[in-house]
């Protein structure tokens, strides 16, 4: 695009109604960029600077009639070849059913220019407002000078100024309707809100009110808007009840979107009407405008559509772990000694997964497969301590991150960060317990192993090499702290896994197919089939996780490795028991040396990092679906900087 002219003389004598489209959109483009010319850097005045201009712009105009008579007929003949309906109708909106097409379309939007070359007004408009404070200085023009600049698009103006906002709102209600009737919503609306039909009565009073507006009939317009609005209102809480819907059967990312693109319509419909129906229309439509602007800002931010619509899918991960996550917060003395004795049946099993790592190790498997075993290892003793009722402490953070969070439904509620500063002590006592308790265990299990081999054999489990190259690996003057928190993220994933698996098994009523299953009942009878289907529901969560979280450090470090990352797993038991078992293999003595001790620092470092990057990460999440602002944060964390300082011992041991 050339630069635009800064001159308004010059950028006037531009104004030539007999240019092609191209040129005369251009035009349009240069006159929006002159009015924000110099935005940047205008001092702070109540009046800002494009409004400014454009009063400079209408009182050239009206002294000089030559450029008038060039800006009417480029308006008009702009006005006689543009579908200004699309504007109203289909800017912000898409025709596409699928979050993922829209993503699509956002990154094309991002990547690929906008041609002036169009009829559309919905495309030229996101070349038009590309301004970041156009929103703001489009509802700040004052009454006189919108009646001014009315007065000039008057002039260009060929037939009825409403013919536009009316053909949109007739889209609007039949894409609302559309919308309505399609499976993916009707099927999740309460049935009561559907008795009226209120989606099969938009199209009949839409009519009613176009032909009234038509025909200048104002009490019959008023009467047919108000029952219009009637309407929309009932198609509105019918379709909010589909959020209570997800929130019981599971949530689709798909759905949100398309639940959004129905009430972001109906809003769109409520404006219109407001405009059609305003005895001061003009204030009205540049409301509508500025919406309408701050909407294509949007539009063309991929993160923003992200971040709105897997607000709710986080929101139900967080309430589907704050579930689980309370039975891994201690609260009184018998939980803590509970905790305690499920810690150390965790660190037992991990004892015993620790030389089946080394076992695979020595079989010398190419790296993906060596990955592979040593995945499937961890999985199935993650998912021997989950159905022995055991704990592994890392695991905790991310599932009692969001049990915290619900905590704060209702944060302005006297004495609720306290109350959560109470609960962030109870957790951090109990990582502690679940830390000390893993740790009391593996070192001597598996010290006790490598005891009754060198008995048996003559020979430790675990050759000398392998042991050496446990204290290059552990120590913390290697790389183990950025390992240590990038396993935090992997224990942090698991759990989104977990949450996603409950919701996909919720959402596709699986529980049900499995009860009811003819073959399944057939095969192991109506009771076991039920009770299979009961069992998967309330182990689905638990099963992801474990599977996942296990696949991931063994398969994740072979593969980064194959795409140039050389990054490994830390985990703090896991690394506990191998540092155990390489003692056991090269004696007392490496006691006395100070790789060990660094070892011993580093798996220090690596459950810090373990647990507090993963909770972190859990926590955000939470407070981001709970809609947590940052100010709100920030006295929460001042809160639990109190507690710890006024009990600093009751974050080791219960009162």
């Amino acid at each position: 695009m050339p630069q635009a002219p800064w001159d308004l003389t010059a950028l006037l004598s531009m104004a030539d109604a007999r240019a092609p489209r191209p040129e005369r959109h251009l035009w349009l483009v240069r006159l929006l960029q002159w009015l924000r010319h110099g935005e940047a850097g205008s001092n702070a005045t109540d009046t800002p600077l494009p409004v400014l201009r454009l009063k400079h712009l209408l009182n050239v105009l009206e002294r000089n009639p030559g450029p008038r008579e060039q800006v009417v007929a480029l308006l008009a003949r702009f006005w006689r070849e543009t579908d200004l309906a699309t504007l109203f109708a289909d800017h912000g909106f898409t025709s596409r059913r699928d979050l993922w097409g829209e993503v699509a379309a956002r990154v094309r939007m991002r990547c690929l220019p906008v041609s002036p070359d169009t009829d559309d007004l919905a495309e030229l408009f996101q070349l038009l407002f590309t301004g970041e404070h156009d929103e703001q200085w489009l509802r700040t023009i004052d009454s006189d000078t919108l009646t001014r600049l009315s007065t000039l698009l008057a002039e260009a103006r060929s037939g009825d100024w409403s013919e536009p906002l009316l053909q949109a709102m007739t889209w609007l209600v039949s894409a609302v309707r559309a919308e309505g009737f399609t499976p993916l919503l009707r099927q999740r609306m309460s049935p009561e809100l559907l008795a009226e039909q209120p989606f099969t009565q938009l199209a009949r009073s839409g009519e009613a009110l176009a032909d009234s507006l038509r025909s200048n009939d104002t009490t019959a317009a008023l009467q047919q808007a108000a029952y219009l609005r009637a309407v929309l209102q009932c198609c509105r809480t019918a379709a909010d009840s589909v959020s209570a819907h997800l929130d019981e059967h599971g949530i689709s990312v798909h759905i949100v979107f398309a639940l959004e693109q129905l009430q972001g319509r109906i809003t769109r419909l409520e404006a219109l009407l407001d405009v059609l129906l305003s005895p001061t229309p003009e204030h009205e439509l540049r409301s509508l405008l500025a919406d309408l602007v701050a909407l294509g800002r949007q539009r063309r931010s991929l993160r923003a559509l992200l971040a709105q619509h897997y607000s709710m899918l986080a929101r139900k991960v967080a309430e589907r772990h704050a579930d689980a996550g309370e039975a891994y917060i201690t609260r009184n003395s018998a939980e803590y000694r509970q905790m305690l004795r499920r810690a150390a049946g965790g660190g037992g099993v991990v004892g015993l997964t620790t030389f089946a790592k080394f076992g695979i190790l020595s079989l010398g498997l190419a790296p993906f497969w060596g990955g592979l075993g040593t995945g499937l290892a961890y999985a199935a003793s993650f998912l021997l301590i989950q159905w022995a009722h055991w704990t592994l402490a890392t695991k905790q953070p991310a599932m009692t991150a969001p049990a915290m969070a619900e905590r704060l439904k209702d944060l302005r509620r006297s004495g609720s960060a306290e109350a959560f500063a109470d609960e962030v002590l109870h957790l951090v006592r109990s990582q502690i317990a679940g830390i000390f308790g893993n740790l009391a265990v593996v070192v001597p299990v598996v010290l006790a192993l490598q005891g009754l081999a060198w008995w048996m054999w003559g020979k430790p489990l675990v050759n000398a090499h392998d042991a050496q190259h446990v204290l290059d690996s552990l120590t913390l003057l290697g790389p183990t702290a950025l390992f240590a928190a990038f396993t935090g993220v992997l224990l942090f994933a698991s759990s989104l896994i977990a949450g996603w698996a409950e919701n996909w098994f919720v959402y596709h009523r699986l529980e049900s197919a499995l009860t009811h299953h003819l073959g399944l009942m057939q095969r192991v009878g109506v009771a076991r089939a039920a009770h299979w289907a009961h069992w998967w529901r309330h182990n689905i969560s638990g099963v992801a996780a474990n599977v996942s979280l296990g696949l991931m450090l063994g398969l994740l470090p072979p593969v980064l490795a194959f795409m140039g990352l050389p990054l490994e797993a830390r985990h703090v038991t896991l690394s506990t028991g191998q540092l155990a078992a390489a003692v056991g293999t090269l004696g007392w003595g490496v006691l006395l040396t100070s790789a060990f001790w660094w070892c011993v620092a580093g798996i220090a470092v690596t459950g810090a990092l373990n647990l507090g990057v993963s909770f972190w990460l859990a926590l955000k999440l939470a407070l981001r679906s709970r809609g947590i602002a940052s100010t709100d944060q920030r006295s929460l964390r001042l809160a639990v900087w109190r507690r710890f300082k006024a009990q600093p011992l009751a974050s080791l041991v219960p009162r």
